[in-house]
């Protein structure tokens, strides 16, 4: 009786295995990475390049200190590759996966800890949950190498199915890993089909497993209850998460793409010299990459300020929840502003889509966009000590990290060894930090519930 209590004790909590979980994938890369096998030139790769490498790949992120496509061979490559799908979709998932795979039955602790590592509303129905995101995410990414073959191989040969597939894996993940080269996706800024299905690997993955599954659900509840399909009426039967994601989404892509649009319009290295067409689509894609992604199609360093920053606000904002994306989540920001129009109005609760958001994800809401500003403007600082460059490149470089968006100015291969170490904590924080925040202030505060002193209310001067 005693040991079974000890063993209780001792038990690894969901916060504990995720985050020891993704640690452990990227000390395993690190050390794959390390062997000569895995560089082109055949020699030993130090382990702070590896460890950076590694993280981001597992982090989804795409802040590299070497040349993927050159660098690496093609084994490391595909370390790289396994790294990002794995990152991707989570360790948690992944381990489920061949749990499934061998037909074992997964216990209730594990079902839990596959909730919180995808941010599902609810225990039941996780299994069948984990199997639609294994299912949905290969399809997404088969087809988006097929539709990229094409290209891809009359431009590189046989190597393209490997670019293709590559491309595909690394753009749904959100991870904006390339093998083109330096340039990164900047020989195709005028190739549309190109353009057009990065952007949409990015948005499905960036939108969210559980939007995913809501608008299909909701579409096979429309067709057995209606006989004609209304767009409006569809729209309505969509849950409120789906909705605020979907909207935020929208309202962010194409509202970074106008501003974007307007600020470099007559930047002469990046925009001026397109085609009117070209500009349009570059603004788009580099709108659509800010989601979390960290291709581009123009280049980051000639970017005007204005622009970078601006751009490292919607980095820092993200993706939408249970997703690939990165950020503090777009929901999370809409229900910050939410509350905000609610102070101003005098409104005790929020109120969206005449439904009513309960205090309780407001607050988790405001907690993780306070801290994670704190976190990141922390490396900001220490960054600004550390490394010779210009402030706002600093401010890119370190919101691209959080957020795992991938996005460089340029120094990301000229950082020093603490500059290093400062990014890879910031993709490994920004990678698992909105998740595991919320499950700790949540476990606290549950604890404490039933247990708290009440003393008596007294005034503060605000504002």
């Amino acid at each position: 009786m005693p040991k079974k209590i000890i063993r209780r004790k001792h038990r690894l909590s969901s916060f504990q295995t995720i985050t020891l979980g993704f640690a452990g994938v990227i000390l395993l890369g690190a050390l794959l990475l390390m062997l000569p096998i895995s560089t082109t030139a055949g020699c030993v790769t130090p382990f702070n390049e590896t460890l950076f490498t590694a993280t981001s790949a597992v982090c989804v992120t795409g802040l590299v200190v070497q040349d993927t496509g050159s660098y690496w061979s093609g084994f490391g490559q595909m370390i790289i590759l396994v790294l990002i799908q794995i990152g991707g979709l989570g360790v948690i998932t992944v381990a489920a996966s061949f749990a499934l795979l061998s037909g074992r039955k997964i216990s209730l602790m594990q079902r839990s800890t596959m909730q919180d590592a995808i941010s599902a509303p609810k225990v039941g129905g996780i299994v069948r949950l984990t199997r639609f995101i294994l299912r949905g995410t290969f399809l997404i990414e088969l087809l988006g190498a097929l539709a990229m073959l094409p290209v891809f191989c009359h431009d590189y040969g046989w190597r393209g199915i490997w670019m293709a597939v590559f491309h595909s894996i690394s753009a749904f993940c959100n991870a904006g890993f390339d093998i083109l080269g330096n340039n990164s996706m900047v020989p195709y800024v005028g190739n549309v089909w190109i353009n057009l299905v990065i952007c949409g690997l990015i948005i499905a993955g960036g939108l969210g497993f559980v939007v995913w599954i809501d608008l299909r659900l909701s579409l096979i509840h429309y067709r057995e209850h209606f006989k004609y399909f209304k767009m409006k009426r569809y729209l309505e039967s969509l849950s409120l998460h789906t909705k605020i994601a979907l909207i935020s989404t929208f309202v962010l892509i194409f509202g970074g793409m106008t501003v974007i649009f307007i600020l470099e319009f007559q930047n002469p290295l990046t925009l001026k010299s397109l085609p009117f067409s070209q500009k349009i689509l570059a603004s788009f894609f580099q709108s659509v990459t800010l989601r979390t992604a960290g291709f581009a199609t123009v280049d980051m360093a000639s970017l005007h300020q204005a622009t970078k920053f601006f751009m490292s606000i919607i980095m820092f904002i993200g993706g939408s929840p249970a997703g690939t994306a990165g950020g503090v989540k777009t929901v999370t920001f809409v229900i910050g502003l939410l509350y905000v129009r609610a102070l101003m109005r005098g409104d005790e609760n929020i109120h969206v889509f005449k439904r009513t958001i309960d205090d309780q994800i407001v607050k988790r809401a405001l907690t993780i966009m306070l801290i994670s500003f704190a976190i990141a403007l922390t490396g900001l600082f220490i960054l600004s000590i550390s490394e010779q460059a210009d402030f706002i490149d600093l401010l890119f470089e370190v919101f691209s990290a959080f957020a795992t968006v991938g996005l460089t100015a340029g120094i990301t291969p000229t950082l020093t060894f603490v500059g290093k170490i400062v990014i890879i904590i910031l993709m490994y924080i920004g990678r698992i930090g909105p998740i595991t925040m919320v499950l700790i202030f949540v476990r606290k505060y549950n604890a404490k519930k039933g247990k708290d002193v009440n003393y008596i209310k007294e005034h503060i001067l605000i504002g």
